[in-house]
């Protein structure tokens, strides 16, 4: 049985099309394989953002932590276990000001760690997040997956980077795009994405 970790960012609640992609992507993910979905809202319980005291406790050993310290790495300590344990991720996320959700980049800082999700080594940083496979859903206004709005995408080449760098290297990306060009084009988006998730949890 595989374990799929859902992690949502939109704020926008049951209207939010990557929200729904992803969690109908996750869940034909999970019939395939009889397997178990966690879900990580980061829309509806956003991450707090780091602060000075969580800076400092993530880049310490456990026993070198205070009392303080302790309780505020708590957080990012449950979102790595979280992501150790799946063997499957998919993210959603909106295309916003041409790049992620706020919540989803403080969802990446904190598992983001050297000494546990990734390691510098003599040869270069290694990442330690590995066998895992990633679904990317980035749903947009526009049509960014190419064209002239292409350079404008910086959310996959960002997540693509990050993911890379802690290990991830096998991920897909399904676009939900032009949504804002009227009631067809979404229906339009929506169909093809329904065809790309039968695809994709055929392929799994």
């Amino acid at each position: 049985m595989s374990k799929i970790l859902l992690i949502t960012s939109s704020p926008r609640g049951e209207e939010s099309v990557s929200t729904k992609v992803a969690t109908d992507l996750a869940s034909a993910l999970a019939t395939r394989s009889s397997g178990e979905v966690t879900l990580r809202d980061l829309g509806t319980n956003p991450i707090a953002h780091l602060d000075t005291v969580t800076t400092s406790a993530i880049r310490k050993a456990p026993a070198d932590r205070n009392a303080e310290e302790a309780a505020a790495v708590e957080v990012s300590d449950a979102l790595v276990a979280e992501l150790m344990a799946a063997d499957e991720i998919v993210i959603g996320t909106g295309l916003i000001n041409f790049n992620i959700y706020s919540g989803l980049k403080s969802w990446i800082d904190n598992i983001a760690r050297a000494g546990v999700t990734f390691r510098y080594t003599a040869e270069g940083p290694e990442g330690l997040v590995k066998g895992k496979k990633v679904y990317i859903v980035l749903a947009a206004a526009g049509v960014y997956s190419d064209g002239p709005a292409a350079p404008l995408n910086h959310a996959v080449p960002y997540l693509k980077t990050v993911l890379g760098f802690l290990g991830m290297t096998d991920v897909e990306v399904l676009y939900v795009e032009g949504l804002a060009f009227g009631p067809e084009a979404v229906e339009k988006a929506l169909a093809s994405a329904r065809s790309r998730t039968e695809e994709l949890a055929k392929a799994a």
